[in-house]
């Protein structure tokens, strides 16, 4: 068993750190204003003064924060993880940030003697909660082979993209397909309720056929039953669209569809819905059309 420093205790971390524990690891983490959540402190979990201190009490150190600054002020910053990082420590950041950054903070990692892995996840608060999240990772060979027996504790399918960045690269395009898949989704079921079908009914039929997913299938039901609460916030979505979008232009790519979709969630943030969980982007779409889901 191992000595982990999880740093990232949202709503997917805080599972995800959960099942570190009940698989027999060590868990310490940062110090917050919020005292350490009771169901990881009845497991054993200690919260240190700072990242330096977790890293120098850690054989591997995880970061699940959310966005690219994030992620270099726990590792690079006053009293960061480098300070206190000890050769051979493996570094495995599951946050979801810019591929770019993540080669430099790779290169820096390396450079003070630890191993990096970036392993973004995707399936949001269930699969933290159920171990089944999807892991997609960018490392050396060794660095996924060290990583793996940890990441098989918190995912169900873990698969090595490629060289470090190329995790990053991954989840923003799975981003890009998922934003536009709750997009089809909200389209569908809003011309269906507007066009006085049942939209249960609608969605029960159309996962029997060609249009099945998991996003209809999940996040159809929060539409139906207009359950926005996170889930995946719509800010955090807009933060990985604006990757993508940074990134098409700097390859010299349109991606029209995701720009679209991310003016709808613009619109939903503009009607103080930032916090709502993706699925909300439904409401930008009703808003425009002038009717609501199932009225």
């Amino acid at each position: 068993m191992s000595k982990i420093g999880f740093i990232g205790l949202g709503i997917m971390g805080r599972p995800m750190a959960g099942h570190l524990l009940d698989a027999g690891h060590e868990i310490v983490t940062v110090e917050h204003h919020k005292p350490l959540p009771a169901e990881l402190a009845d497991k054993g979990a200690k919260a240190l003064a700072n990242p330096k201190a977790v890293a120098e009490a850690s054989e591997i150190v995880i970061t699940m924060v959310p966005d690219t600054p994030d992620v270099e002020q726990v590792l690079f910053g006053e009293g960061g993880v480098i300070e206190g990082l000890k050769p051979g420590t493996l570094v495995i950041d599951m946050s979801s940030i810019a591929p770019l950054a993540t080669q430099e903070f790779a290169k820096r990692i390396h450079e003070a003697g630890g191993e990096y892995v970036d392993a973004p996840v995707s399936g949001g608060e269930g699969g933290a909660i159920n171990a089944a999240l999807t892991i997609m990772v960018g490392a050396t060979q060794q660095g996924f082979e060290r990583a793996k027996p940890i990441l098989e504790v918190m995912g169900k399918t873990i698969t090595h993209i490629g060289g470090h960045g190329d995790g990053q690269t991954c989840k923003v395009a799975n981003q890009i397909v998922v934003a536009l898949t709750i997009e089809a989704v909200a389209e569908g079921l809003l011309f269906a309720s507007k066009a006085g079908a049942d939209v249960a009914k609608v969605r029960e039929s159309l996962l029997g056929g060609l249009a099945q997913s998991k996003i209809l299938d999940v996040h159809g039901e929060r539409m139906i039953k207009r359950t926005f609460d996170p889930g995946f916030r719509i800010r955090l979505h807009q933060k990985d669209l604006n990757l993508a979008l940074e990134g098409a232009r700097s390859l010299n790519l349109a991606l029209p569809g995701t720009a679209n979709a991310q003016q709808l969630f613009q619109a939903c943030a503009a009607h103080g819905g930032a916090d709502w969980d993706h699925a909300g982007i439904l409401r930008a779409l009703e808003a425009l059309g002038d009717h609501e889901v199932g009225q």
